[in-house]
């Protein structure tokens, strides 16, 4: 008689088995695609608490025992003044997939409440300044968040509608403020739905973002409320009704940029004109016959 597998067992085999094609491959892909990890490196996940970074979690466990080129991990999770309940919602979890978590506070939630505009952007901003800070005291030379292949779409629309910009989320990039540290993004591959189902089939509950603006969201009826984020969701599931590959398209394109069509683009912060780099390159055509 076979044993019972615990739920951590469960969870691991899934992502190998079950999940195999919508998260393992696309992960691995990343990974290589984007040479995130390497040899000797020493990477704090940070973990929110959401499902999003526990598959992250899960996933970089796996990767540590089947590879051949070893490198150390620390599991990080802030806690910027979550209530009991979901201090304890986070730590089960944690417990119950047998990731060792590293917790510390911070006051975010108390400052960003207090703000107005883009509370949202600041306390991204802030979280990932603290979890900089810990993972440089605890000696990492990267630390890994859990975005993946859906908030790439969607940052990238946000920006154009919202922020008149034509602006990607990297899949990985350096730090300007701690010098010889990397944020990288292992999941850039992984597509939400995939996060779900995972969460889904093994009877999961992990913490939304757990603050007074994401409440408010929930409590508006619509799935909608005052993010901006959740407008381009319900866009991008409309879209899909008629163009199903309509994501992979946005995800190509960025990978595909045509530089020398755009009449402006800035480059490691510097700004370039179509004038200038026209007036400059006599070959340049703009892509296509007058």
């Amino acid at each position: 008689m076979s044993r019972e597998l615990t739920p951590q067992e469960t969870a691991e085999r899934s992502l190998i088995t079950t999940y195999r094609k919508s998260l393992w491959n696309p992960f691995i892909a990343a990974v290589k695609r984007y040479e995130l990890v390497s040899p000797g490196d020493h990477i704090a996940v940070c973990v929110s608490g959401g499902k999003d970074s526990f598959v992250l979690a899960k996933l970089m466990q796996e990767l540590q025992k089947h590879t051949d080129r070893p490198f150390r991990l620390c599991f990080l999770a802030m806690d910027p003044g979550y209530n009991p309940a979901n201090r304890a919602l986070l730590e089960e979890n944690a417990e119950r997939l047998g990731i060792p978590l590293t917790v510390f506070k911070s006051d975010i939630f108390d400052v960003t409440v207090q703000v107005d505009k883009n509370p949202c952007y600041l306390c991204a901003r802030m979280r990932r300044g603290f979890l900089y800070a810990k993972a440089a005291e605890l000696g990492c030379s990267k630390i890994a968040l859990g975005h993946h292949f859906s908030d790439v779409i969607e940052t990238t629309l946000l920006g154009l509608f919202y922020g008149a910009q034509l602006q990607a989320m990297p899949p990985k990039l350096r730090s300007k403020n701690f010098p010889g540290m990397e944020l990288i993004r292992p999941l850039y591959c992984v597509h939400e739905d995939a996060v779900v189902n995972w969460r889904n089939y093994n009877g999961l509950r992990f913490l939304q973002c757990a603050c007074r603006f994401t409440e408010s969201r929930d409590a508006s009826g619509d799935g909608i409320g005052q993010s901006k984020r959740q407008e381009v969701k319900l866009l991008l599931r409309e879209l899909k009704r008629t163009n199903p590959n309509i994501e992979k398209s946005i995800f190509r394109a960025i990978h595909g940029v045509q530089l020398d069509t755009f009449p402006g683009f800035k480059h490691r912060g510097a700004a370039y004109t179509f004038t200038d780099i026209y007036n400059r390159s006599p070959g340049l055509d703009g892509g296509g016959d007058a």
